[in-house]
């Protein structure tokens, strides 16, 4: 199994990445669920309650796809972002979501760059430039702690 974790800010074309990847490699799609998760509760903020569990649920996907016997996963965002998000909005991370992201490592990191316009939708929540090269930065020190490779990806 090879997985590729592809992670960024809102709105920079990782879900269109992700599925042109899965497609064009015959590989498995696991669709971001935060999107998901958001769509259903019918908002944008979540408690850390609905984070944990958010997270929890990727991890069980995660788990799932590692005894599947599938040869490649491309992960619409993954558990990096989910630690940035906690770290973002409560100042905090939960032990067991860092050792599930050393338990679960990727195989390489596809990090889109917000270099293109921010399209709003009911489950984007940070369109500002700063925010989002906030959290593109976030992410970078993230994946470059794991030690694991990746490629930033920039839109000519």
């Amino acid at each position: 199994m090879f997985w590729v974790g592809i992670i960024g800010p809102e709105s920079t074309g990782k879900s269109t990445l992700a599925r042109y990847l899965a497609k064009r490699y015959s590989g498995v799609l696991i669709r971001e669920y935060a999107r998901e998760y958001v769509e259903q509760k019918g908002r944008t903020e979540l408690t850390w309650d609905e984070l944990c569990e958010l997270a929890r649920h990727q991890i069980e996907e995660i788990e799932r796809l590692a005894v599947s016997g599938e040869r490649l996963a491309v992960y619409d965002t993954e558990l990096i972002v989910t630690k940035v998000w906690f770290d973002y909005a409560f100042g905090q991370v939960p032990d067991w979501l860092e050792e599930a992201i050393r338990t679960y490592p990727m195989d390489v990191y596809l990090l889109t760059k917000p270099d293109i316009p921010w399209v709003p939708d009911p489950a984007r929540t940070n369109g500002s430039d700063a925010i989002r090269q906030e959290l593109f930065d976030r992410y970078e020190r993230e994946i470059q702690a794991t030690g694991i490779p990746y490629y930033i990806i920039a839109h000519a």
